[in-house]
């Protein structure tokens, strides 16, 4: 044994890898919070009104709808009202709609009244949420630079080196869908959330129907001096970002095409109400609601590319909470006002992903909204994707670009769709959100507002996942003295290239491991370094895993581990080592 042995010290080799406050008028005279957030000028009838665990009102429906006769009673404002109990929602509250519009003063006297009960936890305005996009009527043209361009794109195309999202449910509450060759047999399952006939314009509330039946309005139609509008196809034109088919010839790429969606019907003509809309998020995440089947398609990811003015209420933030403790990522498209996020509901909720929008410049979008509450960036500035050709009712299929942070959301929730499909679907929604902040790409340009780090980055970020496919060889191989021996694994049936942070792991018995340089060899011959000699490194064995940036070389093919003895004295052999594509 050499006396090099005697200046042995055990050191470890192991290679790294290369707030608008809520307008509330509940004081010491009330005994519920009151969140007045979305009252309307022009008239309101819907509330929401939980009350507390263990009062006799949350153990029976009857109870909180005597409660809440008792409170009408009373009147808004003076006026008698008369109050109708709709529904339990998911969450617990009770939905709630007056026999007539009351003005805003009637309104606040109507919720004081109801808060006034010790038994009322909180009572809110039922907002009405709209889809969150700046139309443009620009043809469709033929690219989708958001996935593949230096500057403004978001590396989906590499990314797809790795995973196309199979295996992967997505929810996106949002419009319906409409039929699609384009979208075809990525859709499944779905549900119509719609509880007001008329926003629905299917003739009926709730049903098992995503279809979208068209979201056109007359002018005045939506509130006082509402323009009109023809129907937008938001939820065909966000489905298709996230899931787009492709490969097949025609039309548009999505993001996770490999992917399915279930599409959630939530807004109709003039929006969606926030207890449609939060009951669909529990159902979208697997939870249950009461008079509707069960989603047959739990989503791993939820899209809403929707929103309205007012921080996150306590309803949203209840279902948001419930979602995401089924394990769902929920992705909130953060708003096209070109103001501070924390004035705008879901996106200034906790526990989701606020996205904010990017041109192809990679600049902030100037419709974007923006601050603190932004967790990430994406593009969403004339995006490309499917649509329908009606001016209102359904026609024929088509393609179009749209603006705004709704075609923004849907790239986000795509590559999270990625992501679990490389990690099996084990991420956890806070590890999801870590792992997209920890890889974004810096912004290619200065950016006038704040709107988090930089723009989402899909292959870092798949990249950055466990998963993947285990390659290894467990025979021996002596390591001789003064020559060089080589371990072979052979990778097949995969396809494209291999990672910017392939795992190698390693167990090399050895008894002075600075005699050895040890060496990946590629396919192609190409070799990387994994350790080189070294006269003062004494200690035992090479043990441990190193991440080596393989981009550049297909998976499949002869892989070599290489270990070079440079000395003599001291013997080992590779006891065995693995790659992970």
């Amino acid at each position: 044994m050499s006396d090099r042995n005697q200046r042995r010290t055990r050191v470890r080799v192991l290679a790294a890898a290369t707030a608008v406050v809520v307008a509330s008028m509940a004081g010491n005279a009330f005994a519920g919070k009151i969140d007045t957030t979305g009252l309307a000028a022009d008239g309101n009838d819907r509330f929401i009104v939980k009350y507390r665990e263990g009062s006799a009102e949350r153990a029976d429906v009857s109870n909180a709808k005597a409660a809440l006769n008792r409170a009408a009673r009373a009147g808004a404002g003076g006026k008698a009202v008369a109050l109708g109990h709709v529904r339990r929602l998911a969450v617990g509250a009770e939905a709630v709609k007056a026999g007539r519009k009351l003005d805003r003063v009637e309104a606040q006297a109507l919720m004081q009244q109801i808060a006034a009960d010790p038994s009322v936890e909180y009572v809110e305005v039922d907002r009405v949420m709209r889809p969150v996009f700046t139309p443009n009527d620009t043809h469709y043209a033929n690219y989708q630079w958001h996935y593949f361009e230096a500057t403004g794109g978001i590396r989906a195309d590499t990314a797809w080196d790795i995973t196309n999202g199979s295996g992967q449910y997505v929810a996106v509450l949002d419009t319906g869908i409409t039929s699609h060759s384009d979208l075809g047999s990525n859709i499944v399952g779905g549900y119509d959330f719609i509880s007001d006939a008329a926003m629905a314009r299917d003739g009926n509330g709730r049903d098992s129907n995503a279809a979208d039946q068209g979201d056109w309005s007359a002018a005045g139609e939506c509130g006082t001096g509402s323009p009109a509008s023809n129907s937008s196809w938001h939820g065909t034109h966000v489905t298709g970002t996230v899931a787009a088919l492709t490969n097949n010839a025609k039309g548009v790429a999505g993001v996770a095409y490999g992917a399915k969606v279930v599409p959630v019907r939530v807004l109709g003509k003039c929006g969606g109400l926030t207890s449609d809309i939060t009951d669909a998020i529990i159902w979208a995440s697997g939870g249950s609601v009461s008079g509707v089947t069960a989603n047959a398609y739990p989503a791993k990811t939820i899209n809403m590319s929707l929103g309205g003015g007012g921080a996150c209420s306590s309803t949203y933030q209840n279902a948001i909470n419930s979602a995401v403790s089924r394990g769902s990522t929920v992705v909130v498209a953060a708003g096209n006002s070109n103001a501070d996020v924390s004035g705008f509901t879901p996106a200034s909720c906790n526990n989701v992903i606020a996205v904010a929008s990017t041109t192809r410049t990679g600049a902030r979008s100037g419709f974007s909204n923006y601050g603190s509450l932004i967790d990430v960036a994406a593009p969403g500035s004339d995006i490309a994707s499917t649509v329908n050709s009606g001016t209102t009712t359904p026609s024929t299929e088509s393609y179009s670009l749209m603006n705004g942070t709704s075609m923004a959301s849907p790239h986000v929730a795509g590559v999270v769709a990625l992501m679990q499909a490389k990690a099996g679907g084990s991420l956890s929604p806070s590890t999801v959100e870590s792992t997209l902040k920890n890889t974004l790409r810096p912004f290619p340009t200065s950016i006038d507002k704040p709107i988090g780090n930089g723009i989402v980055n899909a292959r870092a970020a798949v990249d950055a996942v466990g998963g993947g496919s285990k390659f290894t060889n467990s025979n021996n191989y002596t390591i001789n003295d003064n020559s060089t021996v080589e371990s072979p694994i052979g990778v097949s049936n995969l396809s494209g290239y291999a990672s910017s942070s392939t795992r190698v792991d390693l167990d090399i018995k050895h008894t002075y491991r600075g005699d050895l340089r040890v060496q990946l060899v590629a396919p192609d011959g190409s070799l990387y370094m994994i350790k080189d000699y070294s006269s003062s490194d004494s200690a035992d064995n090479v043990i441990g895993y190193v991440t080596l940036n393989l981009s550049s070389e297909l998976k499949n093919g002869t892989w070599k581990l290489r270990v070079t003895d440079n000395a003599s004295g001291d013997t080992g052999y590779i006891d065995s080592w693995s790659i992970t594509h």
